[in-house]
């Protein structure tokens, strides 16, 4: 039970995240390197992109 709601957070938190980084005003190689990397790397790559790239996606790529 408590594993099926982790992995249903998971996805939704993953889906977010893409919808994000795909508003951005960041090239298409950029959006396509930010979605493959919070997708491959689950929680990892969640907790990365909300804590400390989100701010940051737009500076790197220019």
């Amino acid at each position: 039970m408590l594993g099926t709601i982790l992995y249903v957070a998971g996805i939704v938190l993953a889906i977010l995240a893409v919808i994000d980084i795909l508003k951005k005003p960041i090239s298409l190689v950029g959006k396509i390197i930010c979605c493959v990397l919070v997708l491959l790397t689950s929680w990892v790559g969640l907790a990365v992109y909300y804590l400390f790239a989100k701010d940051r996606i737009t500076k790197w790529f220019k």
